[in-house]
């Protein structure tokens, strides 16, 4: 028994590594078999007759009979000025020829005298349309030592050109006066695919060449770790019908009460168990333990972690008991603690007032709830997309986005075939808007549209909708410590209604805030951070640019936001021990400025962070 959880526990901290890297060859390995699809289709569209070059080939005609005057082998020999090693008899035109061969070249001599023949140009024209038989004129023969072009004939050639409509070429050997080859522009194209097809990019005729066999037994590797993360993905129960399994439920606690007794059935994970009664964690993989949005924590004794557990929760939640519930497996009666669980369970229709593209791929979306919902800076809503199909036309773009929309791949039906639920940090604390709530909604172009954020996109004023919330443990830690903010992209939500709450109640702590985008035009509130700046001297505003220059980008810095914070703001600060941090961005952003301050010493429970996984 010990072996076997031995071998489990080896199993999982194999998979994650093992995805990693699948996924990474597996993209390597995609490239050629797109192009070894590809290339095998436009190659079964070409004329096999113009590949081969038999199109204007004219087959050699019948031998006439030898010469009874021809000299013999042994007076060929011995005429011979060098040692010969084959001799064969053949014909060059109407003309009898012995071909001599030894370990250093190949030559002619008449059958008749014994005289060496020399093929140049005018013979090897002579020879090349005496093979030809389409319309084209020949131009005038080149000697090459060598041609890519007749593959495997490594010697001296004749290149012969007609100009007809395929641009046939003829090669004739200068040793030995056959003709090797006719290539056209057909076989060109062709071979071109042929070398895609195959892998060999210098002789291009090789199937044993190391790209191919790497490639081969690189897919043969991505065969077999998909068949092993395919069975590592399922559980044993899954393989059992529900009605055959045991009866098992799951008790959810809120604030340390039992708010909810859900059924469900041994060999279910809580998330599934949760969702099919109605209490959505939140998740943006959908359950594929990649994300690590459905933390729950244990009551009583937690289970060991699993790979994916200890990928993506901390030490500290470990210790206290959290887990993911996608992976947290429901073997009996399971108890867990829901952060918000009434909340998560309780929908809101709401209607929407006001929608406003306030950067290129950047929307404000505001929405008036039916119902008052508490909701304090740094929390998210859940909103309910539903299954639609709607036309991209519904996407309304301002006169001014609209270049920068040109080369955005939508497609012309924008599609969610079932109900999904998406999280949005509130943009402004609910008291300012009169009870409203004000979302920013980032669309990220040069992706497959998203479908919470295409949905989102073609919401209008007067459409209703669904949410959940508010949720999240983002918020700002009490206490009047230094506040330093680094954020990007959809980040400046939660961290905007922070400084917005702060500011309101009057807060004197001295505020940074450090906010990175690409360009001036995806940046948004720009104006609005500049005059807070200028109305409250303890709060000092920072815009970081990474796709300008410096004389492009004025009033700002230029880089990584993180990297432009560390240099002008952290190095210099007399005491970061005395800041609290509070950081929201793109996953490379969060994980680069966390591994940042890590660095430099600020300890974790001194940074607050929320994590969008996407």
């Amino acid at each position: 028994m010990a072996a076997v959880l031995q071998f489990h526990a080896e199993e999982e901290d194999m998979t994650p590594w093992m995805r990693k890297i699948h996924k990474w060859i597996g993209i390597i390995i995609a490239i050629q078999f797109v192009l070894w699809m590809s290339s095998g289709v436009v190659m079964s569209l070409f004329d096999a007759g113009k590949v081969g070059g038999r199109e204007f080939r004219i087959k050699p005609p019948a031998a006439s009979l030898w010469p009874a005057n021809a000299l013999t082998v042994d007076d060929v020999l011995a005429k011979a000025a060098a040692p010969v090693m084959t001799v064969s008899s053949g014909w060059l035109l109407d003309q009898p020829v012995y071909r001599l061969v030894n370990d250093k070249s190949t030559w002619m001599v008449r059958a008749v005298d014994g005289g060496t023949i020399a093929l140049g140009p005018e013979l090897a024209t002579r020879i090349a349309q005496a093979s030809y038989s389409g319309a084209g004129h020949p131009a005038a023969p080149r000697l090459l030592r060598y041609s890519p072009e007749t593959r495997k004939h490594k010697e001296p050639v004749w290149r012969v050109d007609f100009n007809d409509s395929d641009d046939t070429t003829v090669y004739v050997s200068a040793n030995t006066g056959n003709v090797l080859e006719h290539r056209n522009s057909t076989w060109r194209v062709f071979d071109f695919f042929w070398m895609l097809h195959i892998m060999d990019y210098s002789e291009r005729e090789n199937f044993n060449n190391p790209l191919l066999v790497t490639s081969a037994v690189g897919g043969l590797w991505m065969a077999l770790t998909g068949v092993w993360l395919l069975f590592t993905s399922f559980r044993l129960s899954e393989f059992i019908p529900k009605r055959w399994r045991r009866v098992a439920s799951v008790s959810v606690y809120s604030d340390g009460n039992r708010v909810r007794l859900v059924p469900a059935s041994k060999g279910d994970t809580v998330f599934q168990a949760l969702a099919r009664d109605g209490l959505q964690l939140p998740s943006n993989c959908g359950g594929g333990q990649s994300c690590g949005l459905c933390e729950v924590r244990c009551i009583g004794k937690a289970p060991e972690p699993t790979s994916a557990d200890r990928a993506l929760l901390s030490p500290q939640k470990l210790e206290a008991g959290y887990r993911l519930a996608c992976n947290l497996p429901v073997d009996g009666s399971v108890e867990v603690e829901v952060d918000g669980a009434t909340a998560r369970a309780t929908e809101y229709e709401a209607t929407v007032t006001s929608v406003r593209a306030v950067t290129p791929f950047l929307r404000e979306i505001t929405i008036r709830p039916n119902a008052h919902v508490e909701c304090r800076p740094g929390s998210y809503i859940q909103v309910h997309v539903p299954d639609y199909a709607r036309d991209a036309s519904h996407i309304q773009l301002p006169d001014e986005h609209r270049d920068d929309w040109r080369g955005v791949a939508l497609p012309p039906k924008l599609v969610n075939p079932e109900p999904l639920r998406r999280s949005y940090s509130l943009a402004v604390p609910v008291e300012k808007c009169g009870g409203q709530l004000t979302l920013l909604v980032r669309f990220m172009p040069g992706q497959q549209p998203g479908k919470g954020s295409s949905y989102m996109y073609t919401l209008k004023e007067g459409d209703s909708v669904r949410f959940s919330g508010s949720f999240g443990d983002f918020a700002i830690k009490p206490g009047g410590r230094e506040k330093v903010f680094i954020g990007g992209g959809a980040g400046m939500a939660p961290l905007r209604a922070m400084i917005h709450s702060l500011l309101d109640e009057g807060a004197r702590e001295p505020m940074h805030f450090w906010y990175g985008a690409r360009s001036h035009r995806d940046a948004p509130y720009v104006e609005e951070m500049k005059a807070f700046a200028g109305m409250h001297p303890n709060f000092k505003w920072q815009l970081v640019l990474s796709e300008e220059t410096a004389e492009e980008a004025q009033d700002v810095r230029t880089g990584l936001v993180h990297e432009a914070a560390r240099d002008a703001l952290l190095r210099k600060h007399p005491d970061l021990a005395a800041c609290d941090f509070y950081l929201c961005g793109p996953p490379a952003m969060l994980a680069s400025t966390l591994k940042l301050l890590k660095e430099m010493g600020v300890s974790d429970d001194r940074i607050a962070f929320d994590d969008f996984k996407v």
